[in-house]
């Protein structure tokens, strides 16, 4: 009877040592997994405080306040107001008379010259769109903020150290004295850069913007949507609803499955050959981009709409079919309306990824400079993260913060887009 008692104490303490054992091992594997969980999220928080950090000034510009006078001997001579006459006007010439009026004491050609580089070159373009939009401004003068050069909006934003030795840095003592006096009157500050949102690419940081990339990256986009759409959903529905099961069905299944792995470059690859080499469609349109993107976006949507479809219960399908309707009047008059809001998710995540795409892009010449903001899908453009890329391997300091203002730009989009998806799931989707 012991004996008995005795083995069955020693199988429960084998039990309750082993449950000890699971219980330890379960508890070191939640730590595991929470600590893996945090040190990602920690390895997120330190890129997106990078990319605020670095990007946020990019949303403002530093202005210097001159007193312009529009003189009419250099403008409107013959005092017609030709547009064209004020159109070549020499507007740069206004620049440099309101920075001498502004420093008398400057008389050297060099300190001259050092003087002018404190304004962008693209100020005579600002006064330029003020007097072809209003004449009346010959004759007058009037205090015009216009946009400092980027050396300048990278002192008065910190990024270069005022205490280090003149060697040390871009900005020579002598205009540093000329930028604390212009600070000290009040006539330098940096305002909202409304120029980062609306000028195209440029070969100067300080009137470098995103305008012609966004634009490019809509036409991109839209070209996508058109095409990938309603193909990748008459596929699913032919596939789901219509074809034979056989081999040739299945072998369909598996290419589609195994090009949504395939990667994007090759993509690129095959646009370069087919749309630019045999087709001949010219080089960086934002067509050729969208068609290039449709062909990679496509296995992704065909998938995310199968798995709309088989959502849809049976039962639909059996009571239209048990009322007399055809097969084709069941699926879309009844499965196609449940399936689509799957359908819309998983089309706006594959224009979310399309969004974030740059390789297969850059195969087809959308890497070119392009300072003009495209009017349509057939003209020459690039897209956000092209204009990303270029702008990363510029050697100014005044790109970096452009850069990441771009990349902030980028995730917005895909943040929304990304939140569009959950919201039209979460409003539409049905439980069965």
């Amino acid at each position: 009877m012991n004996s008995h008692s005795d083995k069955r104490v020693r199988t429960i303490d084998r039990v309750n040592a082993s449950l000890a054992e699971r219980y330890a091992r379960e508890r070191r594997f939640r730590t595991a997994g929470l600590a893996a969980v945090s040190l990602g999220l920690l390895f997120v928080s330190f890129l997106f405080i990078s990319i605020v950090g670095n990007g946020y000034t990019a949303f403002h510009q530093t202005k210097i306040a001159l007193e312009v006078f529009f003189d009419p001997q250099q403008l409107d001579p013959d005092g017609r107001h030709d547009y064209d006459a004020l159109t070549r006007a020499d507007y740069g010439g206004l620049v440099k008379a309101s920075m001498r009026n502004s420093f008398p004491a400057v008389k050297t050609r060099q300190e001259k010259r050092a003087l002018y580089a404190m304004v962008s070159s693209g100020a005579a373009f600002e006064l330029q769109h003020m007097v072809l939009a209003d004449p009346s401004l010959i004759g007058t003068t009037q205090a015009v903020w216009l946009t400092a050069d980027d050396d300048i909006d990278m002192l008065v934003k910190g990024h270069i150290d005022r205490s280090v030795p003149e060697s040390e840095r871009r900005v020579d003592d002598r205009t540093l004295a000329w930028v604390e006096r212009l600070e000290q009157e009040g006539a330098l500050k940096r305002r909202f850069n409304t120029a980062f949102f609306t000028n195209g690419d440029s070969r100067e940081p300080e009137l470098a913007g995103i305008a012609g990339a966004v634009m490019g990256s809509c036409y991109v986009l839209l070209v996508t949507l058109l095409l990938a759409f309603p193909i990748a959903v008459a596929t699913a529905v032919y596939l789901e609803e219509f074809a034979p099961r056989n081999r040739w069905t299945d072998l369909i299944e598996v290419n589609i499955n195994n090009l949504a792995a395939v990667p994007s470059i090759v993509f690129g690859l095959l646009g370069l050959a087919v749309f630019i080499n045999f087709f001949g469609l010219p080089r960086s349109a934002a067509l050729v981009g969208g068609l290039v993107l449709t062909l990679m976006t496509l296995p992704t949507i065909i998938i995310a709409s199968r798995a709309a479809l088989k959502s849809v219960p049976p039962s639909i399908r059996e009571a239209a079919l048990g009322v007399g309707a055809s097969q084709q009047q069941t699926i879309f008059h009844h499965v196609l309306p449940l399936a689509l809001p799957g359908m819309l998710t998983g089309t706006i995540i594959g224009m979310a990824q399309a969004l974030g795409e740059t390789a297969p892009l850059l195969m087809i010449g959308m890497v070119a400079f392009i300072v003009d903001i495209p009017g349509g899908a057939l003209d020459p453009a690039t897209v956000l993260p092209v204009q990303i890329f270029l702008w990363a391997d510029s050697p100014e300091r005044a790109f970096v913060e452009r850069t990441s203002g771009a990349i902030m730009v980028l995730l917005f989009f895909l943040v929304t887009m990304n939140a569009l998806a959950v919201v039209l799931r979460k409003r539409f989707e049905r439980r069965w």
